[in-house]
């Protein structure tokens, strides 16, 4: 078994092919090789590839001291805050499923409590006609009135 070469394919506008064609040609190689350059240097360099034109690349030194993509340097504090901020939302996630699973035992055990337990409202106000009511407090008649 050898290394296979693999065959990539894709669409591109009929400018820009006529663009790449006109490429290739002005290099004097083929339009696949155009191609597999592009794809070699891709992949010697990471992926880290900043398609400029020539122009640009010779008259610029500005581009040789920044690197593509660009970097920015983040405060350690920011990186450790960050982190804390993910440990209490993973936690805090923790907590509300705990706190579902809870609600939802609570409601599967209501649901099996027996029925008979439950005393309604309306079946309190039709006893009160049969019972005589009482009264907690004290009366009398006040005569200096």
């Amino acid at each position: 078994m050898g290394n296979k070469n693999k065959t990539i394919s894709f669409r591109v506008s009929q400018e820009k092919f006529e663009t790449l064609r006109d490429i290739a040609e002005e290099r004097d190689i083929s339009l696949s090789a155009v191609f597999r350059d592009y794809v070699d240097m891709l992949v010697a360099h990471d992926g880290q590839v900043e398609v400029v034109p020539e122009h640009e690349v010779s008259d610029s030194s500005e581009s040789s001291t920044t690197s593509f993509p660009p970097k920015v340097e983040v405060p350690k504090s920011f990186v450790r805050e960050h982190e804390r901020l993910e440990l209490e939302a993973e936690h805090l996630r923790e907590q509300l499923e705990e706190h579902k699973r809870y609600v939802t035992k609570l409601r599967q055990e209501l649901d099996e409590a027996d029925q008979e337990d439950v005393v309604q409202l309306e079946e309190l106000d039709g006893d009160e006609e049969e019972e005589p009511s009482y009264r907690i407090g004290s009366s009398f008649e006040d005569s200096s009135l």
